[in-house]
Protein backbone atom coordinates (compact mmCIF):
# COMPACT_ATOMS: atom_id res chain seq x y z
CA UNK A 1 0.00 0.00 0.00
CA UNK A 2 1.16 3.50 -0.84
CA UNK A 3 1.36 6.42 1.55
CA UNK A 4 0.91 4.31 4.66
CA UNK A 5 2.39 5.82 7.79
CA UNK A 6 4.40 4.04 10.44
CA UNK A 7 3.32 3.52 14.03
CA UNK A 8 6.13 3.92 16.56
CA UNK A 9 5.45 2.32 19.93
CA UNK A 10 7.68 4.46 22.12
CA UNK A 11 8.54 3.87 25.75
CA UNK A 12 8.48 7.13 27.73
CA UNK A 13 10.34 5.60 30.66
CA UNK A 14 9.36 6.15 34.31
CA UNK A 15 8.74 9.90 34.06
CA UNK A 16 11.96 11.91 33.94
CA UNK A 17 12.55 13.21 30.38
CA UNK A 18 16.29 12.70 30.92
CA UNK A 19 15.65 8.95 31.01
CA UNK A 20 14.21 8.80 27.50
CA UNK A 21 16.27 6.97 24.92
CA UNK A 22 17.91 9.13 22.27
CA UNK A 23 15.67 7.62 19.63
CA UNK A 24 12.54 8.33 21.64
CA UNK A 25 13.60 11.96 22.09
CA UNK A 26 14.29 12.32 18.36
CA UNK A 27 10.92 10.85 17.41
CA UNK A 28 9.10 13.17 19.81
CA UNK A 29 11.01 16.21 18.52
CA UNK A 30 9.89 15.51 14.95
CA UNK A 31 6.40 14.14 15.68
CA UNK A 32 3.28 15.41 13.96
CA UNK A 33 0.86 13.14 15.85
CA UNK A 34 1.39 11.75 19.35
CA UNK A 35 -1.09 9.37 20.95
CA UNK A 36 -0.15 9.21 24.62
CA UNK A 37 -1.08 7.57 27.89
CA UNK A 38 -2.56 9.62 30.71
CA UNK A 39 0.28 9.11 33.17
CA UNK A 40 2.98 10.50 30.88
CA UNK A 41 4.85 13.24 32.73
CA UNK A 42 3.94 16.65 31.23
CA UNK A 43 7.66 17.43 31.00
CA UNK A 44 8.04 14.67 28.41
CA UNK A 45 5.30 16.19 26.25
CA UNK A 46 7.14 19.51 26.15
CA UNK A 47 9.59 17.83 23.76
CA UNK A 48 6.83 17.57 21.15
CA UNK A 49 6.60 20.44 18.60
CA UNK A 50 3.91 22.96 19.45
CA UNK A 51 2.09 22.40 16.19
CA UNK A 52 1.89 18.63 16.64
CA UNK A 53 -1.44 16.99 17.42
CA UNK A 54 -1.67 15.38 20.86
CA UNK A 55 -4.32 12.76 21.57
CA UNK A 56 -4.69 11.49 25.13
CA UNK A 57 -6.02 7.97 25.57
CA UNK A 58 -5.79 8.13 29.35
CA UNK A 59 -6.88 5.09 31.30
CA UNK A 60 -8.00 5.06 34.89
CA UNK A 61 -9.35 2.23 36.97
CA UNK A 62 -12.95 1.52 35.88
CA UNK A 63 -12.90 4.52 33.49
CA UNK A 64 -11.32 4.42 30.06
CA UNK A 65 -11.14 7.40 27.73
CA UNK A 66 -10.94 4.85 24.91
CA UNK A 67 -11.25 1.07 25.15
CA UNK A 68 -8.12 -0.74 24.01
CA UNK A 69 -9.72 -1.91 20.78
CA UNK A 70 -10.57 1.71 19.92
CA UNK A 71 -6.97 2.78 20.60
CA UNK A 72 -5.75 0.10 18.21
CA UNK A 73 -8.29 1.24 15.62
CA UNK A 74 -7.15 4.85 16.03
CA UNK A 75 -3.51 3.96 15.39
CA UNK A 76 -4.37 1.91 12.32
CA UNK A 77 -6.75 4.54 10.93
CA UNK A 78 -4.25 7.37 11.21
CA UNK A 79 -1.43 5.31 9.71
CA UNK A 80 -3.59 4.18 6.80
CA UNK A 81 -4.37 7.85 6.19
CA UNK A 82 -0.65 8.37 5.63
CA UNK A 83 0.39 9.77 9.00
CA UNK A 84 3.29 8.61 11.12
CA UNK A 85 2.06 8.02 14.66
CA UNK A 86 4.14 8.19 17.81
CA UNK A 87 2.31 6.05 20.36
CA UNK A 88 3.85 7.19 23.64
CA UNK A 89 3.53 4.74 26.51
CA UNK A 90 4.74 4.94 30.09
CA UNK A 91 7.71 2.77 30.98
CA UNK A 92 8.34 0.15 28.31
CA UNK A 93 5.68 -0.65 25.67
CA UNK A 94 6.00 -4.40 26.14
CA UNK A 95 5.86 -4.54 29.97
CA UNK A 96 2.23 -4.12 31.03
CA UNK A 97 1.83 -1.48 28.33
CA UNK A 98 -0.40 -3.43 25.94
CA UNK A 99 2.15 -2.73 23.26
CA UNK A 100 1.86 -6.30 22.05
CA UNK A 101 -1.83 -5.86 21.31
CA UNK A 102 -1.22 -2.62 19.43
CA UNK A 103 1.64 -4.10 17.40
CA UNK A 104 -0.54 -7.07 16.47
CA UNK A 105 -3.36 -4.77 15.32
CA UNK A 106 -0.99 -2.77 13.14
CA UNK A 107 0.56 -5.84 11.54
CA UNK A 108 -2.87 -7.33 10.86
CA UNK A 109 -3.85 -4.15 9.00
CA UNK A 110 -0.63 -4.02 7.01
CA UNK A 111 0.67 -1.00 8.92
CA UNK A 112 4.43 -0.85 9.56
CA UNK A 113 5.17 -0.77 13.27
CA UNK A 114 8.42 -0.17 15.15
CA UNK A 115 9.05 -0.57 18.86
CA UNK A 116 11.29 1.85 20.74
CA UNK A 117 11.92 0.34 24.18
CA UNK A 118 11.99 2.48 27.30
CA UNK A 119 13.29 2.10 30.81
CA UNK A 120 10.58 0.09 32.53
CA UNK A 121 8.73 1.55 35.49
CA UNK A 122 10.21 -1.17 37.69
CA UNK A 123 13.79 -0.44 36.71
CA UNK A 124 13.36 3.31 36.90
CA UNK A 125 11.54 3.32 40.22
CA UNK A 126 13.94 0.88 41.86
CA UNK A 127 16.95 2.87 40.68
CA UNK A 128 15.49 6.14 41.93
CA UNK A 129 14.82 4.54 45.33
CA UNK A 130 18.26 2.87 45.28
CA UNK A 131 16.68 -0.57 45.58
CA UNK A 132 18.66 -3.25 43.77
CA UNK A 133 16.02 -5.62 42.45
CA UNK A 134 18.63 -8.36 42.44
CA UNK A 135 21.45 -8.56 44.96
CA UNK A 136 24.07 -11.24 45.44
CA UNK A 137 23.23 -11.51 49.15
CA UNK A 138 19.46 -11.04 48.96
CA UNK A 139 17.78 -11.90 45.65
CA UNK A 140 18.66 -13.77 42.47
CA UNK A 141 15.14 -13.77 41.01
CA UNK A 142 12.86 -10.85 40.19
CA UNK A 143 9.27 -11.16 38.94
CA UNK A 144 6.81 -8.61 37.57
CA UNK A 145 3.06 -9.02 38.06
CA UNK A 146 -0.01 -6.87 37.48
CA UNK A 147 -2.06 -6.18 40.59
CA UNK A 148 -5.03 -4.73 38.74
CA UNK A 149 -6.47 -7.28 36.40
CA UNK A 150 -9.41 -9.61 36.14
CA UNK A 151 -9.24 -12.79 38.15
CA UNK A 152 -6.60 -11.51 40.57
CA UNK A 153 -7.66 -13.92 43.32
CA UNK A 154 -7.40 -16.86 40.92
CA UNK A 155 -3.87 -16.14 39.76
CA UNK A 156 -1.09 -18.37 41.04
CA UNK A 157 1.67 -16.25 42.58
CA UNK A 158 3.15 -19.08 44.61
CA UNK A 159 6.94 -18.92 44.60
CA UNK A 160 7.15 -15.41 43.14
CA UNK A 161 8.09 -13.83 46.48
CA UNK A 162 10.08 -15.03 49.47
CA UNK A 163 13.66 -15.82 50.34
CA UNK A 164 16.03 -14.91 47.52
CA UNK A 165 13.26 -13.37 45.42
CA UNK A 166 11.95 -9.89 44.62
CA UNK A 167 8.38 -9.28 43.50
CA UNK A 168 7.41 -6.05 41.71
CA UNK A 169 3.70 -5.32 41.48
CA UNK A 170 2.40 -2.88 38.89
CA UNK A 171 -1.02 -1.24 39.30
CA UNK A 172 -1.51 -2.57 42.81
CA UNK A 173 -2.59 0.53 44.74
CA UNK A 174 -6.35 -0.09 44.57
CA UNK A 175 -6.01 -3.81 45.23
CA UNK A 176 -3.46 -3.58 48.06
CA UNK A 177 -5.71 -5.43 50.58
CA UNK A 178 -6.29 -8.32 48.18
CA UNK A 179 -2.59 -8.46 47.30
CA UNK A 180 -1.47 -8.68 50.92
CA UNK A 181 -4.11 -11.28 51.71
CA UNK A 182 -3.20 -13.30 48.63
CA UNK A 183 0.53 -13.35 49.32
CA UNK A 184 0.16 -14.20 52.99
CA UNK A 185 -2.39 -16.84 52.07
CA UNK A 186 0.25 -18.38 49.80
CA UNK A 187 2.60 -18.59 52.77
CA UNK A 188 4.60 -15.36 52.63
CA UNK A 189 5.47 -14.12 56.12
CA UNK A 190 3.55 -11.02 57.27
CA UNK A 191 6.81 -9.29 58.26
CA UNK A 192 8.40 -9.51 54.81
CA UNK A 193 9.61 -5.96 54.00
CA UNK A 194 8.28 -3.94 51.11
CA UNK A 195 8.48 -0.51 49.55
CA UNK A 196 5.80 1.49 47.78
CA UNK A 197 7.32 3.89 45.25
CA UNK A 198 4.99 6.70 44.17
CA UNK A 199 5.74 9.10 41.28
CA UNK A 200 9.12 7.52 40.62
CA UNK A 201 11.81 9.67 39.04
CA UNK A 202 9.80 12.84 39.61
CA UNK A 203 10.28 15.77 41.97
CA UNK A 204 7.43 14.57 44.20
CA UNK A 205 8.59 10.94 44.41
CA UNK A 206 7.87 9.15 47.67
CA UNK A 207 9.29 5.87 48.95
CA UNK A 208 7.17 4.33 51.71
CA UNK A 209 8.28 1.23 53.60
CA UNK A 210 6.68 -1.30 55.89
CA UNK A 211 5.84 -4.99 56.33
CA UNK A 212 3.61 -6.96 54.00
CA UNK A 213 0.83 -7.21 56.60
CA UNK A 214 0.73 -3.42 56.86
CA UNK A 215 0.47 -2.76 53.11
CA UNK A 216 -3.27 -1.92 53.01
CA UNK A 217 -2.96 0.46 55.98
CA UNK A 218 0.16 2.08 54.51
CA UNK A 219 -1.53 2.78 51.18
CA UNK A 220 -4.65 4.16 52.87
CA UNK A 221 -2.83 6.22 55.51
CA UNK A 222 -0.44 7.81 53.06
CA UNK A 223 -3.12 8.23 50.39
CA UNK A 224 -0.93 6.64 47.76
CA UNK A 225 -1.97 7.36 44.19
CA UNK A 226 -0.88 6.08 40.81
CA UNK A 227 1.62 5.90 39.31
CA UNK A 228 3.04 3.70 42.06
CA UNK A 229 4.84 0.38 42.28
CA UNK A 230 5.02 -2.10 45.14
CA UNK A 231 8.36 -3.87 45.62
CA UNK A 232 8.34 -6.84 48.00
CA UNK A 233 11.45 -8.56 49.29
CA UNK A 234 14.59 -8.34 51.40
CA UNK A 235 16.21 -5.95 48.91
CA UNK A 236 13.92 -3.16 50.11
CA UNK A 237 15.18 -3.49 53.68
CA UNK A 238 18.80 -3.49 52.53
CA UNK A 239 18.25 -0.23 50.65
CA UNK A 240 16.50 1.31 53.65
CA UNK A 241 19.36 0.40 55.96
CA UNK A 242 21.98 1.69 53.52
CA UNK A 243 20.23 5.04 53.08
CA UNK A 244 19.85 5.38 56.86
CA UNK A 245 23.60 4.88 57.29
CA UNK A 246 24.31 7.50 54.64
CA UNK A 247 22.03 9.99 56.41
CA UNK A 248 23.75 9.38 59.76
CA UNK A 249 27.18 9.80 58.20
CA UNK A 250 26.11 13.08 56.62
CA UNK A 251 24.97 14.37 60.00
CA UNK A 252 28.22 13.37 61.73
Amino acid sequence: MENVGTVYLVGAGPGDPDLLTLRAARLLASAELVVHDGLIDPAVLTLVPRDAELISVAKRRARHTLPQEDICALLVREALAGRDVVRLKGGDPFIFGRGGEEAEACRAAGVPVQVVPGISAANGAAAAAQIALTHRDAASVVSFVAGQCKGLSDQNWAGLAGKGRTLVIYMGVKTAPQIAEKLMGDGLAPEVPLAVIENACRADMRVLRGPLAGLPELVERERVKSPALIVIGEVTARADAALARIALEAQA
